[in-house]
């Protein structure tokens, strides 16, 4: 019960910060999902249905709090989260986040993740579908997975100690 509080309190220190300070790094409009990464490290430290769940919950609460298209992260985050927890394994997560896996997996979430969400966000506008994929979706899957290297780092350094 203390850890979910922490992912808790964890995920909203993550949607400010994704929220007011990553504008800050943006490159031509794109920024890094951080939540995305948390949720991953979430998955991989848990269990699929944790994931899944906490997937939901970082969603609706990044929603709640931007007050674009209520629902569509809680969806897109939540299929990550089902999708994340397949990559569980309670004896080799911490060196799968110290090792170059955690950025594949990010990697890989991150395409099925921006997939779902740009296709949706972008319905009725004058971005086409392939534009929203590959313009904003595939640019934010690599600045995502290029993130995930420093607390991949990190947990390389934990991990050999």
């Amino acid at each position: 019960m203390i850890r979910h509080f922490k992912y808790f309190l964890f995920a909203l220190m993550l949607i400010t910060v994704q929220t007011k300070v990553m504008s800050v790094f943006s490159l031509e409009g794109i920024t890094p999902d951080l939540l995305l990464i948390w949720l991953i490290y979430i998955a991989i430290k848990n269990d699929q249905l944790t994931a899944t769940i906490w997937g939901f919950t970082i969603g609706i609460m990044f929603d709640l709090a931007t007050g674009n298209f209520i629902g569509l992260s809680a969806l897109s985050k939540t299929i990550a989260g089902f999708i994340a927890g397949y990559f569980y394994n309670e004896n080799k997560a911490a060196m799968t986040l110290g090792s170059y896996r955690f950025v594949i997996i990010v990697l890989l979430i991150s395409v099925v993740h921006n997939s779902i969400y740009f296709t949706a966000f972008t319905r009725g506008s004058e971005i086409g579908l392939w534009r929203a994929i590959f313009q904003y979706g595939l640019a934010t899957t690599f600045y995502t997975a290029a993130v995930t290297l420093l607390p991949m780092f990190i947990f390389a350094r934990k991990y050999i100690r």
